[in-house]
């Protein structure tokens, strides 16, 4: 989302498709459920752009309420000029061009949980974003599914380390990059990919990993 409201707020046209409900991933449940987010002071600067409220916790961290952090940044991210689709997952990729992802094929998520045979539908985008999470299931896709090489140290998803909340909050904006021509990771599926390790419940990170990701489009891809 924070990736979305970016591109949005530049005038480009963004599409959200969230698998659940509820946009935001694991946001809403804040740290093992208590309705608390902890960010650094880099990441409070986005809370803050979101007029969303928060206390120092210590030197550097701040708390902030969990479901007012992602009730406005999903209402922000939608008046910046995202359209967001609940209920839909992506089954595949689409290559065209230079064997370059230039869309996705979707279909809703109950006929994925039914196990249904129903036909797909497919849509066309000039970049892709991978926003799935621990699962980084566009990129094990394109992998498992075309062969293709990503950008990795072994052509492949190397797989999210065990918990290092301080590394991983390092490391998570250098990994936010395109890993394959048309597919941008962010968040912690950029994590996941590149093989650092998870975080805890500062969510900072994965802020700052969504501005990169929109930064980057602008810059490097949408020229």
């Amino acid at each position: 989302m924070t990736a979305a409201y970016y591109l949005a707020k530049k005038g480009v046209k963004t599409i959200i498709f969230e698998r659940k409900l509820s946009p935001g991933g694991g946001m809403w449940g804040g740290g093992m459920m208590f309705s608390r987010i902890v960010v650094q002071n880099e990441g409070k600067e986005i809370l803050d752009e979101f007029n969303i409220s928060s206390d120092r916790y210590e030197e550097d961290y701040w708390v902030a309420d969990a479901i007012e952090s992602t009730s406005a940044i999903v209402l922000e991210t939608i008046k910046a000029g995202t359209r967001i689709f609940n209920l839909i997952s992506a089954e595949d990729v689409m290559i065209r061009e230079d064997n370059r992802i230039s869309g996705l094929v979707l279909n809703w998520s109950a006929v994925e949980l039914a196990n249904l045979h129903v036909d797909p539908l497919a849509i066309r985008s000039k970049v892709v974003i991978d926003a799935t999470g621990h699962e980084c299931e566009i990129c094990k896709i394109v992998r498992n599914k075309i062969g293709a090489e990503l950008s990795t140290e072994t052509g492949g998803v190397v797989g999210e380390r065990s918990m290092w909340a301080d590394i991983g909050e390092r490391e998570i904006l250098n990994n936010t990059r395109e890993i394959y021509p048309g597919l941008v990771i962010t968040g912690m599926a950029a994590n996941a990919v590149l093989g650092s390790p998870r975080m805890g419940a500062i969510f900072g990170g994965m802020l700052l990993s969504g501005k990169r990701a929109a930064e980057l489009i602008l810059k490097e891809i949408l020229v």
